[in-house]
């Protein structure tokens, strides 16, 4: 076991090292990825050699998603003290289900949940969910929101179901992004079960349209989804208006924030999530601008007793149940058997703190608006948003080019493929872009500069 564990900690050092400077996929290292199949091996081999080629392929042809050019979806890297505590996670493989499987993962978790809390200026009376992911969390807010909204009709839902109910009323902006849909699929709403309030093609919320959607409903209970963090150029829903709209009408506010909550931490940004305070449930990515490993997300919520609610588990003469002093978070949220994955974020907030957090996340707010002023600066660059936090949204725009969108179409893949920084297209407001993220904490102004470079160099090739 030793030696196993020692071919991975050598490899380690080098990988690491080599972050800041590979690139980000190397297209001729794919063909690598052949000598991981084949058939299932009758009486297995030598686990020195299977270590040892699965750390071969993936130091090559794994995507260097940790480093600090990736620019992808909204991908976090890993805080040196994550990782540490990851490879401890993996180590101990605690089974955090309840107090009674794990006393320590149960403690590490509690803690972190406060600090999470503490981290985004949350009361200490909510409770919380450590989760896979976004969508996890999502789903796990709101299946708390249907169990309430079935209370409002007098169903138990999570025993009783919903076949006796109407449809829930589920009422956004066009910034509801494609996770908070698929919970709903997952808990039997439908993923259109939402209702769009946009007033623009962008998505930007209609809160007169919303408001008389909400008074046509003659005071049946809804949900309100408040997004903090569009995924297409950063932009607010205005959170604490949706509050208001929210109390005035009796309905649950949720807020998904998978990576826009953070803009909590600085003060330069803090006022686009005024309100946050105000909502019933909130989901976030630990893996996203936390800089924890995949996976791991959380929700939040105002109520933790509709955690308990929604997510109790029936008895089992073995397990103990909702009460019981050994019980635990399992009981909280999706998942029965789970990961420890409290031990990454309680490392990375005990090494560095309220401060080192607000001080990337303010680098990162600076990197951003560094990327636009290359863009706007680029002749052949457009950009098409303001800059609200850490996405840049733009396209470009070469002279004599007929057919932008099939020209950025080309250029998005042609990034990829590429494989030295890696960013991939999107629609903005009908007009396909590139959507770069900034999010990692060993992202510099260095890896900016060459994202931009090389993005201008392919569209020169192309045309």
């Amino acid at each position: 076991m030793s030696d196993l564990l020692g071919q991975v900690h050598a490899a380690a050092g080098a990988y690491l090292a080599s972050l800041s400077g590979r690139a980000v996929q190397d297209p001729a290292a794919l063909s690598l990825l052949a000598e991981l199949g084949g058939p299932l091996p009758e009486s297995g081999g030598d686990p020195a050699e299977v270590i040892e080629r699965l750390l071969r392929v993936g130091t090559a042809a794994g995507t260097a998603s940790s480093g600090p050019r990736f620019f992808h979806f909204v991908t976090g890297g890993v805080t040196p003290a994550a990782l540490a505590a990851d490879w401890t996670a993996a180590l101990l493989d605690q089974n955090a289900f309840s107090k009674i499987s794990s006393p320590f993962a149960h403690e590490v978790e509690t803690v972190a949940l406060g600090w999470l809390r503490d981290l985004f200026g949350l009361p200490e009376s909510w409770g919380g969910a450590l989760v896979g992911s976004a969508t996890f969390a999502n789903f796990t807010s709101l299946g708390c929101a249907t169990h309430w909204w079935g209370f409002q009709h007098g169903i138990d839902t999570a025993a009783d179901g919903l076949a006796e109910l109407p449809r829930m009323p589920v009422l956004s902006s066009g910034y509801v992004h494609a996770s908070a849909r698929k919970a709903l699929q997952m808990l039997g709403h439908g993923r259109n079960a939402v209702m769009v309030c946009a007033r623009d093609g962008v998505g930007r919320i209609d809160l007169g349209l919303m408001r008389r959607h909400l008074d046509s409903l003659k005071g049946a209970p809804a949900v309100l989804i408040a997004n903090a963090g569009e995924v297409n150029a950063g932009d607010f829903d205005p959170v604490a208006e949706f509050a208001g709209l929210a109390e005035e009408f009796g309905c649950w506010l949720h807020v998904d924030g998978a990576f826009g909550l953070f803009a909590a931490l600085s003060p330069r940004t803090a006022p686009l999530v005024d309100g946050i305070d105000r909502a019933h449930s909130i989901a976030a990515d630990a893996h996203k601008w936390l800089n924890v490993p995949y996976e791991s997300g959380f929700a939040l919520v105002r109520d933790q007793a509709r955690l308990g609610a929604a997510f109790g588990m029936p008895g089992a003469a073995y397990l103990p149940g909702p009460g019981d002093p050994a019980s635990g978070y399992a009981l909280y949220g999706p998942e029965s058997s789970r990961r420890a994955r409290s031990l990454p974020i309680w490392a990375t907030l005990a090494a560095y703190g309220k401060a080192g957090h607000r001080e990337m996340v303010e680098r990162h707010l600076d990197l951003a608006q560094h990327l636009a002023a290359r863009v706007d600066a680029a002749p052949e660059l457009e950009r098409l948003a303001d800059v609200k936090l850490c996405i840049v949204c733009f396209r470009a725009r070469p002279r004599g080019v007929a057919d932008l969108d099939d020209f950025n179409r080309r250029l998005g893949a042609a990034l990829l493929q590429d494989g030295r920084v890696y960013a991939g297209t999107t629609v903005y407001d009908g007009r396909v872009a590139l959507r770069p993220a900034i999010v990692n904490w060993r992202t510099t102004e260095a890896d900016i500069d060459l994202f931009v470079d090389v993005v201008r160099e392919l569209a020169r090739k192309m045309i």
